[in-house]
């Protein structure tokens, strides 16, 4: 059964490990491998603010889950029903999004606490996300608290500056694209530094490079981005 066509979500073909740039974050990415390959936890809750890598990370997890596994975005809760866990405890991993987005409703809350007991019988993978640790997240129901915080938790760091130059060009070579660091420097300089806001404008760098067959130049970047 194809999980991930039942809930009319698509992965990005470029939220990959490889191009994940870890920072501080490398520890969680050896334990995200870890229990991937069976030899880790079975729980697993990372937590962090907007464009810290969390819905990327569990992205690239499903990469190498395949078939037997479902990323399911629970912002986008308005779209699904309690029901959309039913079955799901019978795949090898389940990567589920923002959990703190259904904090505080009753039906959802106990819909995925039957699912975790569920799936931990099963011994399936189970990684979570949030903005903030269980205990701060507002839920109403103890025991699913108690559940979420029994696994292993940790917060994602943003990157610094010099971890997004270097995301920066990373990402450019992976593309074909040959990206300076004073490119990158002024990218970052005159761009919003959030990561997806960075990652867009390498977007519009790519296309417009391709189709002008253009090198990119400080005034090159400048013109096509705007800046």
């Amino acid at each position: 059964m194809n999980h991930q066509l039942i809930l009319g979500v698509q992965r990005r073909d470029q939220a990959t490990f490889d191009s994940y740039w870890p920072g501080k974050n490398l520890h969680l990415v050896e334990e995200l491998k870890k229990s991937l390959k069976g030899a880790g936890e079975r729980l697993i809750y990372f937590y962090g603010v907007g464009g810290t890598g969390r819905t990327h990370l569990l992205q690239a997890c499903c990469q190498l889950g395949a078939s037997q596994s479902v990323y399911l975005p629970l912002s986008e809760w308005q779209h699904f029903t309690p029901a959309v866990f039913q079955g799901l405890e019978t795949l090898s991993l389940v990567c589920v999004d923002d959990i703190d987005s259904i904090a505080g409703q009753p039906a959802w809350e106990e819909a995925f606490f039957y699912f975790f007991n569920r799936i931990r019988e099963h011994g399936g993978l189970l990684l979570v996300t949030a903005k903030c640790v269980p205990a701060a997240a507002g839920f109403h129901l103890p025991d699913l608290v108690s559940r979420l915080a029994g696994g292993m938790i940790f917060q994602l760091q943003p990157l610094a500056d010099e971890d997004k130059l270097g995301m920066l060009v990373m990402r450019a070579t992976q593309r074909g694209m040959v990206l300076s660091l004073d490119a990158a420097r002024f990218i970052l300089t005159h761009c919003p530094r959030h990561l997806s806001t960075l990652c867009a404008a390498l977007d519009a760098l790519d296309r417009a490079s391709l189709a002008a067959q253009r090198r990119l130049t400080v005034p090159f970047i400048k013109n096509v981005l705007e800046i």
